[in-house]
């Protein structure tokens, strides 16, 4: 199936519904598909094989994805919040190809040989042409629909191919029809360049859903749209949670249109997640887990898991409130240890995961195995009930002494105390034991001691795992898209004094 087809359905079906943009002036479907085919004529004369996409989000983002998969061209959208050498970099890594750029930001880009840079109101301007186009999508299930480029933490960014045939797999199989009511609308705040982003106008066509972009997200800007717009449903990161609860609290308001918050890109610390739902008891939280190689979500905790771990006596079921919850039924998840044995439940290993969802793909190699598996370089279990529990990436557990620790447990431990507002734990290289413990620390008002916490955790951790160096600072590196950059801390706090 082509993503272009998750439009044209949509706009056959509800063509007078919203789709795209404020209530004011919002885009209805028959628009948006008129505009995407116009769009689609507009980059054919333009000539090149993909179509990349540098800037904000905004109406354009949507029409140039499916503009660009009516052509059969991999669509690339990069982060625009690169220094200007390593943007101009990725750029001409999609050569030959036609480069939609918000006119503020044509001025960054080196020129590269065969990128057609085109301004993002030129393009515009051509999809708004009145009248009707006979651009046609083809039936290219398995060619390159989008092009997503990793962060690039650990050197080169690699390109994560996801195929019309992943994409679409992903919406029919966690998505009704035209299942929203025709005054729901979705607010999407993470960047163009993100999978989250994709799925996001992907899933909201085909369930009929109006979607609203912030072009840059405040947690302030945030709050206003979502009431000012009547937002129902949202996706965030962890970081963006914790924040907009803060404006909340301040300003005295509970969004009452709000149905559903998911939220996921990393892990969520469980006293925000605690707070949310006793700050919003009427919204629908749900943890989502994926990946850009599986085209999103594999795994979700949904909002009744939520509320079952919060009010629950049973120790098991509320520490489910710190798992991302179920596998989709569409997919089949193994955790796997290092000679690739499949392990029991409560067993720690490598998360595993087969779909048609799962691409596993990058233009440089596949790495998805003959019989279809992918194994994700994250680390995790299953409990008895088959929920998963994300313990982190493979490249971030500590190895002390032969035993195996992972980052998140000893952070969700230090962050119970009271003067902990957000911590990280890595390894550092030790001479004795292989790695370290070491814990920086965000301190709320009052700066904790390092013996405090010390002791704090080691009654709540085996001796080994509480931190042997701490370091206080006022904020964590975080990217964009609310990962903790764990590799610089350990970069810097690794360096020789």
């Amino acid at each position: 199936m082509h993503t272009a087809l998750l439009l044209d359905m949509a706009a056959d079906a509800a063509a007078d519904r919203l789709a795209l943009g404020r209530k004011a002036e919002g885009l209805t479907f028959a628009e948006v598909r008129r505009r995407a085919h116009h769009g689609a004529a507009f980059l054919e004369q333009m000539g090149g094989t993909n179509v990349a996409f540098v800037g904000l989000n905004g109406p354009a983002l949507p029409v140039a994805l499916f503009a660009a998969g009516m052509l059969a061209k991999p669509f690339a959208p990069l982060n625009y919040r690169l220094p200007d050498a390593d943007l101009s970099k990725l750029l001409a890594r999609t050569a030959p190809s036609v480069a939609i750029v918000d006119d503020d930001m044509a001025h960054r880009l080196a020129s590269a040989e065969g990128v057609t840079v085109v301004a993002r109101s030129a393009f515009e301007a051509a999809c708004r042409m009145h009248g009707d186009s006979d651009a046609e999508f083809l039936d290219v299930d398995h060619d390159i629909a989008v092009l997503l480029f990793t962060s690039g933490t650990t050197g080169e960014p690699k390109a994560a191919i996801l195929r019309h045939a992943n994409l679409t797999s992903y919406v029919i199989s966690t998505v009704e029809f035209l299942g929203s009511e025709p005054d729901e609308a979705a607010l999407v705040s993470v960047p163009p360049y993100h999978i989250a982003g994709i799925s996001a106008v992907l899933t909201g066509c085909y369930s009929g859903r109006r979607i609203v972009h912030l072009e840059a997200f405040t947690p302030e800007q945030w709050v206003d749209v979502a009431s000012a717009e009547d937002i129902t449903h949202a996706m965030v990161v962890p970081t963006m949670l914790g924040r907009i609860l803060d404006v909340l609290e301040a300003r005295g308001e509970s969004l009452p249109s709000m149905k559903a918050i998911s939220y996921g890109g990393g892990r969520m610390p469980l006293p925000v997640i605690e707070r949310a739902l006793a700050l919003l008891p009427h919204v629908d939280f749900a943890n989502a887990y994926g990946l850009t190689e599986t085209s999103s979500t594999i795994s979700i905790l949904g909002p009744d898991d939520h509320r079952m771990a919060l009010y629950s006596d049973d120790e098991a079921v509320k520490k489910r409130l710190g798992s991302v919850g179920r596998p989709l039924p569409t997919l089949e998840l193994q955790i796997r240890g290092p000679d690739g044995e499949v392990l029991g439940p409560n067993e720690s290993g490598e998360i595993y995961v087969r779909g048609e969802q799962v691409s596993g793909e990058y233009t440089s190699k596949k790495v998805i195995r003959d019989d279809g598996w992918f194994a994700t370089n994250d680390g995790g279990y299953l409990d008895q009930e088959g929920y998963l529990f994300v313990e982190g990436r493979l490249d971030d557990v500590i190895v002390r002494g032969g035993e195996n620790m992972s980052p998140g447990e000893i952070e969700d431990v230090l962050r119970e105390h009271p003067d902990v507002a957000d911590v990280a734990v890595l390894g550092l290289p030790d001479n004795e034991w292989g790695e370290k413990v070491a814990a920086v620390i965000v301190p709320r008002e009052t700066q904790p001691s390092a013996q405090d916490l010390a002791a704090f955790a080691k009654a709540r951790l085996r001796s080994s795992k509480t931190p042997e160096v701490w370091e206080f600072r006022d904020a964590l590196p975080y990217n964009d898209t609310g990962k903790l950059l764990r590799r610089q801390l350990k970069a810097e706090m690794s360096r020789p004094a």
